[in-house]
């Protein structure tokens, strides 16, 4: 081999190694991302995405960064500029106007006329000879030069008009800001490099603020242990709007099975009557045939009843979410037709449900490994389907966590193709891991520990991680002070004062959250002697409520509902600061929507009154230092005029709760320059 075939062969090597391209512009980290993009961030129409990127290049050139974004429906992209926050950070925004799926990405060049001018605008002021300022300009003409190559015709003939200033020697046309801009806009992107593409799922407004109501409507009805039907149901409904809720939740309407029927206070057997759990879903139509997930229980009325009652509750602005529970009873159509969906005993009968030493003789739970699978996954995804067909698109899973991730991210997103306004809330009572897994992949409301976090401390450091770390860009917590599984202790002896206690934090703490209504309002509270829930539960028998007893706290929890309803502070998750109280019995906690601030300061003892000194950070909150600011508080619409930072206060039993609204000027708040420009316009 010849010298020069041996020095082309290693310089083949050579280059073999080399990256096909390259860019002297290096963007370090983009936020809000998930996993490294992994997952999308999560927004709801009204609100904005705010992205920061590092962008860095070699030596000392100026950079252009700008973002760029499209909802999924668009082809064509939306760019705008991201402002220099220093060392080496950008950031830029942008607003969710639609539900769907939101794209974005960072690019970034080497600005070689901002660098250009920069070191014009040093000689110039540095005096340096009319010879080099000749020569600069020259060189900042070519620039000109190469940006009106791209530009349309009117900017064409601006950028000519500064050559020709340029050329002729006018230091001052090459040193204003609105030749930058212009330049900057037409110029080539030199060095440009772009960042990967990160997604935003857009959920509805509701899932962001949304006040949920669960009731059985087989108890909805007047006479004392009779099964009442969803028409009857439905004549509660303007009594739950004008407490100010949103969203009506029903458990399983399904036809309930007969076999290993659960009686009263979960009995292994049930007495005559005993009209069983709805979880145990599949049994018996009136026409002896069995009904599963998509039939109505025969004695809510039915499929027609049922459509009625969702056409009553959207006739009063009210949404309705079913309950979904991949699971069956014995008398399931499912069983029957497809026995492989289930396990099997070695003895072949299909296993019963069991989370030892509990027992669940009246529900068989899924196979998600069986070979069939994906039939199951297509059927169990055509549940979702039907009742969205019959106007539901807000619906609650049951345990989610007990079935398959991959399962729940592929049928959330293909529900999602057609029914981008879905919102489902995840019931998954379980360690932090799987809940956080669960709302990455796509649940859009998620339970929460709230019901467990019952000191100040407790509540302030749980409040932090939902609110104010990573966590909040992709799980949105649903806080619900009480289920039909769940009556903590807090409930059980602090009585009335404990249940609006925790309402009040429920309600204002997030923006979203949910009641079991009837026993909740109306202060029932006798706990099951060996368990965390309600005795004489609803799950196994029906019950009777005073719709409309004057005594309840639908006054109370109305009034809360207005005061969410009128403070827009309140409508938003991310907001929350907390505040000292000098006494860990009180809470103290804020919110502020542009000039809309509320405060809300409550005891965490039902038993005794609490004194304490509210503490305020009044120059980050945008209020007065030193003059005074008028405070209303407007659960007991008093009013009040505050000077300083320290202030007295006392929470009673009888009074636990203060909700202050303090109109302010936000132009004294410490707040980043883009969410200032965003919300405060």
């Amino acid at each position: 081999m010849s010298s020069s075939q041996s020095s082309s062969a290693a310089a083949s090597t050579r280059t073999s190694d080399l990256p096909k391209s390259w860019s002297r512009v290096v963007i370090t980290s983009v936020h809000p991302t998930i996993d490294g993009g992994r997952w999308p961030i999560k927004r709801a129409v009204g609100e904005h995405v705010e992205v920061t990127a590092g962008v860095i290049v070699d030596s000392h050139e100026a950079l252009a960064v700008e973002l760029v974004h499209r909802h999924e429906d668009e082809s064509a992209e939306h760019v705008s500029r991201m402002s220099s926050t220093g060392n080496d950070e950008f950031v830029g925004a942008f607003e969710i106007s639609d539900v769907g799926r939101y794209f974005y990405r960072i690019r970034a060049w080497i600005n070689r006329f901002a660098t250009w001018q920069d070191q014009f605008r040093r000689r110039v002021e540095g005096g340096e000879p009319d010879s080099e300022i000749e020569s600069e300009l020259k060189a900042g003409a070519d620039l000109l030069a190469q940006a009106a190559e791209n530009a349309p015709k009117e900017d064409e003939e601006l950028l000519e008009a500064h050559i020709e200033a340029f050329e002729n020697g006018n230091e001052q046309a090459a040193l204003g800001d609105e030749i930058a801009e212009l330049v900057r806009r037409h110029a080539p992107h030199d060095q440009q490099t772009t960042s990967a593409t990160h997604e935003v799922l857009a959920d509805p407004e509701l899932a962001r603020f949304g006040a949920w109501y669960e009731f059985f409507p087989r108890s909805a009805g007047d006479s004392p242990g009779e099964h009442a039907t969803l028409d009857e149901a439905a004549e509660r409904l303007p009594r739950i709007k004008e407490m100010g809720f949103d969203i009506v939740y029903l458990p399983p309407i399904h036809p309930i099975g007969e076999t290993n029927r659960k009686g009263k206070d979960n009995a292994p057997e049930a007495e005559p009557g005993d009209p069983g759990s709805p979880w145990a879903i599949g049994g018996f139509l009136e026409d002896g045939s069995k009904g599963g997930h998509k039939s109505v229980h025969p004695k809510l009325g039915g499929i027609e009843a049922f459509d009625r009652f969702v056409d009553r509750a959207n006739e009063l602005g009210l949404e309705v979410a079913l309950d979904i529970a991949f699971q069956t009873s014995p008398d399931h159509p499912y069983v029957e037709d497809h026995p492989e969906w289930f396990y099997h005993r070695p003895d072949g009968t299909i296993r019963y449900a069991e989370n030892p030493p509990k027992k669940y003789q009246d529900v068989h739970p899924i196979n998600f490994e069986n070979e069939d699978w994906p039939a199951l996954w297509h059927e169990l995804k055509s549940i979702f389907e039907h009742w969205i067909e019959h106007g539901v698109t807000t619906f609650r899973v049951d345990n989610p966590h007990t079935k398959p991730f991959a399962f729940w991210q592929w049928c959330l997103r293909e529900l999602r193709k057609d029914t981008p306004e879905l919102i489902v809330l995840s019931e998954a009572f379980t360690r932090p891991k799987t809940m956080y897994s669960l709302a990455k992949l796509g649940f859009n409301n998620s339970y929460t520990y709230f019901t467990w976090r019952n000191s100040s401390e407790e509540l302030m450091e749980y409040g932090r991680e939902l609110f104010q770390t990573e966590v909040a860009e992709y799980f949105r917590p649903n806080f619900w002070p009480n289920t039909p599984d769940i009556l903590h202790d807090d409930l059980v002896h602090g009585g009335r004062p404990a249940h609006k206690i925790r309402f009040v934090l429920a309600a204002t703490m997030s923006s979203t959250y949910g009641v079991y209504g009837p026993p909740f309002e109306h202060v029932f509270n006798e706990q099951h002697p060996d368990r965390e829930e309600y005795a004489q539960n609803e799950k196994y028998e029906i019950r009777s409520w005073d719709w409309d007893d004057p005594t309840s706290l639908q006054p109370f929890i109305s009034r809360v509902n207005r005061i969410r309803e009128e403070n827009p502070a309140l409508q938003q998750m991310r907001n929350i600061r907390f505040h000292d109280t000098q006494n860990p019995e009180i809470i103290a906690y804020s919110k502020s929507a542009g000039t809309n601030l509320v405060l809300v300061v409550s005891t965490l003892d039902p038993h005794h009154a609490q004194e304490g000194q509210l503490v305020l950070p009044n120059n980050e909150l945008g209020l007065p230092v030193h003059d005074a600011f008028p405070v209303h508080d407007l659960l007991q619409d008093a009013r009040y005029t505050w000077r300083g930072s320290h202030h007295f206060l006392r929470l009673t039993p009888d009074a636990p709760a203060h909700i202050f609204r303090i109109e302010r000027d936000v132009s004294n708040e410490t707040s980043h320059p883009v969410y200032d420009r965003l919300v405060h316009a």
